[in-house]
């Protein structure tokens, strides 16, 4: 594993489980979040952005973490693994809910500078919705731009531990989407 897309809902994990499985690797991590938002929870230009995941899908290796699946083009044609993370939604919703309480007013390490964690009711229901708004565009994105790649689908934290445990090591534990 050379270059990894790790992708699912907010609240899945994604950067915590980028994080070890960089750390693994010994590859360099970029959350897509770091260059998307900038300070004050403004967004960037969709061209701007483009551009810069474009740049880090560029690299010979990477762990890659985000949805944003519009810009997911050149990050999905080079990995040549794509991790998804699909716990249950409300898993995912508790997960949210719980780091907006202990770090509210902090900045994560996986955020952009100026941007601390905060209670957004809005961010909540979007959780709550992404299966039903957001999957089939992961879907439709990964079968157009990740065909080659292997995808591996993690519903639990004991798949996901289990997958860390062997990331790197040639072991078969393909969950093909």
């Amino acid at each position: 594993m050379d270059r990894v897309a790790v992708v699912g809902c907010a609240g899945a994990g994604k950067s915590t489980l980028s994080r070890a499985l960089g750390a693994r690797l010994g590859a360099p991590v970029i959350h897509l979040d770091t260059l998307f938002w900038k300070p004050g929870w403004v967004e960037s230009d969709p061209e701007a952005f483009g551009a810069a995941v474009d740049a880090a899908a560029a690299g010979a290796r990477w762990v890659i973490d985000g949805g944003y699946s519009r810009h997911s083009a050149a990050r999905f044609a080079r990995a040549d693994t794509v991790v998804w993370l699909d716990p249950p939604r409300r898993v995912c919703l508790w997960r949210a809910l719980r780091r907006s309480a202990t770090l509210f007013g902090k900045i994560r390490p996986d955020l952009a500078p100026g941007c601390p964690e905060r209670i957004d009711p809005a961010f909540y229901r979007y959780i709550w919705n992404w299966k039903r708004a957001n999957r089939p565009r992961l879907e439709e994105t990964l079968a157009r731009h990740a065909s080659h790649a292997r995808v591996v689908r993690l519903r639990s934290d004991r798949q996901t531990a289990r997958f860390l445990s062997e990331a790197g090591q040639n072991l078969d534990f393909d969950v093909k989407v």
